[in-house]
């Protein structure tokens, strides 16, 4: 891949990682005991980020009783066409969550006795295959195919290889939906793992684990050319009916509560990001920053720049995760509209919380690893 180790010498790096451990149950789930989230410090996406990541699953409990003998979905982040370029950087040092990452992710949990491991993206209103957007984006997929025993790519921007949606309802009704109709795969697993970049967001203020998930939203259902009463057969348009809700998903799916609430995409974004984590929980938040970009989710943002924080974050509740990573990135994850980031949306953590999904009070969060102050990175200059 495109750094200066090889493959072989890259996985030669596990040999020297600590074992495996029995995975304990997330805290969060534990009465009376607070979410635990690991933070690592990573220079680099060298040799030293196997053992990084190892360090900080061991911290949260270890994967082999969260991922053995299970079926592991792995939501990345490929937002955006491969053709976008911040200057002449490649997308993984930027926007996209880095392919060494999700190897590593996926190299562990093949140790730790994952019995399959499918890797998931909605890539740009396109029903190509993955493994041939990740070469359009000069990625090789069998470097990570190759990582664990049994890897599977599927494109969750259409229905796939089932033969129908899966249906997934929102605890306590939803802020905007009351379900969604998703790809099997986000149903079809045992455990859900959100890969983000730690990034700004142009919408939602910023975007880390939760609004990763933004995109397992198929686009023949909720994308701007979807079927009016059923799916579209091919993907095609964006998402924009996501954003201001000039129209309805197709009739085949529940639709919104009320659709006279505001089209603003402030208030709208946030809320089925909230909804969407609560109806496809994310069992274990990996937060990448070891080089990203700030000042919005993709070059398409202006301005923005790149920027290199040199961080790994991870937790087993996705709102315990975020607000750490709000943390490190120079923000108070207590803050709501109006208030850095949030200056014109709702907050995410805060409309998550609200539907029980989990803590962002950073005092109602155990932290483990790198003390935080040694992690901070300021976002804004």
């Amino acid at each position: 891949m495109l750094n200066n180790c090889t493959r072989r010498q890259w996985l030669a790096a596990a040999a020297g990682a600590a074992l495996v451990r029995p995975f304990v149950p997330a805290a969060s789930a534990e009465a009376g005991r607070a979410p635990r989230v690991a933070i690592a410090r990573c220079a680099t996406y060298g040799p030293e980020l196997l053992p990084a990541m190892q360090r900080m699953f061991d911290q949260l409990g270890g994967l082999g009783r969260l991922v053995n003998g299970k079926t592991v979905a792995i939501k990345i982040n490929m937002t955006g066409d491969t053709n976008f370029r911040l200057g002449h950087l490649p997308a993984e040092d930027t926007h996209y969550t880095h392919p060494r990452v999700i190897a590593a992710a996926v190299h562990l949990m093949g140790r730790a006795g994952a019995r399959r491991v499918r890797l998931l993206e909605s890539c740009w209103s396109s029903s190509e295959p993955l493994e041939e957007f990740m070469l359009q984006a000069n990625w090789e997929p069998r470097d990570l195919a190759g990582a664990a025993a049994l890897v599977e790519f599927e494109n969750t921007n259409y229905l796939g290889r089932a033969r129908k949606y899966a249906r997934l309802a929102t605890p306590q009704g939803g802020h905007l939906f009351p379900a969604f109709d998703l790809n099997h795969s986000y149903q079809d697993c045992d455990v859900f793992v959100s890969i983000a970049k730690m990034k700004d967001h142009a919408t939602a203020g910023v975007t880390l684990s939760m609004k990763n998930c933004f995109g397992i939203t198929p686009v023949t259902i909720y994308g701007d050319g979807a079927g009016s009463d059923e799916p579209s057969i091919e993907p095609h348009g964006g998402r924009g009916i996501m954003h201001d809700g000039h129209r309805q998903p197709s009739k085949s799916a529940p639709p919104e509560h009320d659709p006279a609430t505001p089209r603003d995409d402030g208030y709208r974004v946030p809320r089925i990001v909230a909804d969407l984590v609560a109806a496809r929980p994310i069992d274990l938040a990996i937060v990448e920053a070891v080089r990203s970009m700030a000042g919005g989710e993709g070059p398409w943002v202006k301005p923005s720049r790149a920027i290199r924080p040199g961080v790994l974050v991870a937790g087993t509740n996705c709102v315990a995760t975020d607000a750490v990573c709000m943390a490190v990135m120079g923000y108070d994850p207590m803050a709501v509209r109006g208030t850095p980031p949030f200056e014109k949306c709702d907050s995410t953590l805060q409309l998550a919380e609200a539907l029980g999904v989990g803590p962002r009070d950073l005092r109602r969060i155990e932290l483990a690893g790198t003390p935080l102050r040694e992690a901070l990175f300021h976002y804004r200059v």
